[in-house]
């Protein structure tokens, strides 16, 4: 199982945008609300699940782990995130500024990878430069809120977060691609050194 999420860890993060953004673009409040519920359940069994740990294991084990006061926390977040999900929709604004945060720095790493693709001869290096440009924009607009209407940046929100989808797939594919490429080049050069040593 871990080794299938490595192996798939960015389509699986790819899909999960898609699906998220079209959710918030078809019924915004009731679906973050749904999520918010849903995460405080998840927070609350990890809660529970804390203290049991905790309980078992021995004086010297729970005084270091901090399981007790972990799992009080998660629980305490959980029933807060169950019980009172509007809290989070009101202050959606202030999300919205960390998801944009976020964008930007993610923004920031995908200039890296353009840069280093550049540096190596690569010819695919627009790909993960538009997904860089495209990040970064969306973050900037995103944090600066330009916006009158708080749908209007729900809807944007979920079309940002469409759009940055199919740029990581698109990178995604094609960054494998030249890495099996690669791969079969360094493999074809080795085989030919092998007939050459062989031939001597």
């Amino acid at each position: 199982m871990k080794r299938f999420l490595n192996s798939y860890r960015s389509p699986i993060y790819c899909l999960g945008e898609l699906i998220v953004g079209i959710l918030i673009l078809i019924d915004p409040h009731s679906f973050t609300s749904g999520i918010i519920r849903l995460a405080g359940v998840v927070f609350s069994i990890m809660g529970v699940l804390s203290l049991m740990s905790y309980f078992r294991s021995s004086a010297q084990l729970g005084s270091m782990s901090m399981g007790f006061s972990k799992g009080l926390i998660l629980i305490a977040g959980g029933l807060f995130c169950v019980f009172n999900p509007g809290w989070f929709i009101k202050a959606f604004p202030l999300i919205a500024v960390v998801y944009g945060v976020g964008l930007i720095i993610m923004g920031l790493i995908k200039l890296q990878w353009s840069v280093d693709s550049m540096r190596l001869g690569s010819g695919l290096w627009m790909v993960p430069g538009i997904g860089a440009l495209s990040s970064l924009v969306l973050g900037v607009i995103i944090v600066l809120n330009p916006f009158a209407a708080e749908q209007v940046m729900w809807i944007f929100v979920g079309s940002s977060l469409i759009f940055e989808a199919v740029v990581d797939a698109v990178s995604t594919f094609t960054s494998g691609r030249r890495f099996k490429k690669g791969s079969c080049d360094d493999s074809d050069d080795a085989d030919d050194a092998e007939v050459e040593f062989s031939d001597i």
